[in-house]
């Protein structure tokens, strides 16, 4: 049983290692990774002061706002063009890890926890893998 998936994740290996496919699927990634960091940023412009309530009421300083807005819509901008693509991934993973113990640690909130745990796991994927080839970073290798 090993044996068919050893062969079927070879041939994947394969089918991503050719330049177009892998060069597709990352800017994939990104595009899709991107998109909830920009809408979010976004969002909280129309939204200013509720958002700025909603992070007093967690204990987090309202003031600290146009940083998060900074974070999230530059961040998955940056993300989205591959600009500095393993920084913007590390910080925005740290960024998923802090919203989900702060904001997201309750009972009620368990699936927005996870869903941040795992978007910080993507977003840690590009730290290490970086933005790939059709980025501005314009990265071909690992590392």
């Amino acid at each position: 049983m090993s044996n068919i998936f050893k062969q079927v994740n070879g041939g994947i290996a394969k089918f991503v290692a050719q330049p177009a496919v892998g060069t597709t699927l990352i800017l994939a990634a990104r595009l899709l990774a991107a998109a909830i960091f920009i809408i979010a940023g976004y969002g909280k412009l129309g939204n200013y002061a509720g958002t700025q309530g909603y992070m007093a009421a967690a204990g987090v300083p309202g003031a600290l706002l146009p940083l998060v807005i900074a974070l999230e819509l530059g961040g998955g901008l940056a993300l989205l063009f591959g600009f500095q693509t393993r920084l913007v991934g590390f910080l925005l993973s740290m960024f998923c890890i802090a919203t989900a113990l702060i904001f997201h640690s309750g009972a009620a909130q368990h699936i927005m926890f996870l869903k941040n745990l795992s978007m910080a796991g993507g977003m840690l994927a590009f730290t290490v893998f970086g933005g790939g080839r059709a980025s501005l970073d314009g990265e071909s290798r690992s590392s």
